[in-house]
């Protein structure tokens, strides 16, 4: 099994990152392998909407000239993802926006792709506006037909200046609680 993470910050090496990675520490104990992808910062073009993805069906984005269709390859080979992001002004990054959208777009037009995947959401916050950032991420799921596992709070961590992410006792067991509970759905899902 395996977990593909994906960090929309900017910041290849910062706060959500460290979130992904704490996760990754759970999940790589219960023997699920673990990757990756840094989105954040990457000229990303956003969804134009043109459909081509619906008759063309071959698990592509037309657009060929960013990483986004290296990304959705990944998504679709993994059993679970997980998708993070800073807080910008109570939402996510235009990056993993982007990502969303024309994966999304994408799944649907080939068949529902990410079908029965377990998907989780992590986001880096000064102080409020997580919650948007958290729902819109996990609406991303739920459209998915994607099985989205709890953990002991909401997913976030209060963390800006880099290393904050450390500091937080609450967030960091949060990000354990959400491995562990991951490790444990995919392990019951591929039983």
């Amino acid at each position: 099994m395996k977990v593909v993470g994906i960090n929309g910050s900017p910041r290849k090496d910062g706060n959500t990152a460290a979130m992904i990675h704490a996760v990754f520490g759970e999940l790589e104990t219960e023997g699920i392998g673990t990757e990756l992808i840094q989105v954040g910062g990457e000229l990303l073009h956003g969804c134009t909407g043109c459909r081509a993805c619906f008759s063309m069906k071959n698990g592509r984005c037309v657009i060929e000239d960013d990483i986004i269709n290296s990304c959705i390859e990944k998504m679709v080979e993994a059993d679970g993802m997980i998708l993070g992001s800073p807080t910008y002004f109570s939402n996510l990054t235009p990056e993993l926006k982007a990502l969303i959208d024309r994966a999304g777009y994408v799944a649907k037009a080939n068949g529902e792709m990410f079908r029965r995947k377990v998907g989780a959401s992590v986001v880096a916050v000064r102080r409020a506006g997580a919650m948007h950032v958290f729902n819109s991420i996990n609406h991303f799921f739920f459209i998915s037909n994607m099985i989205v596992p709890g953990s002991s709070y909401w997913n976030m961590s209060l963390s800006r200046d880099l290393g904050d992410f450390e500091k937080d006792e609450e967030g960091l067991e949060t990000m354990k609680n959400l491995g562990r509970n991951m490790a444990w759905l995919l392990k019951k899902i591929n039983s």
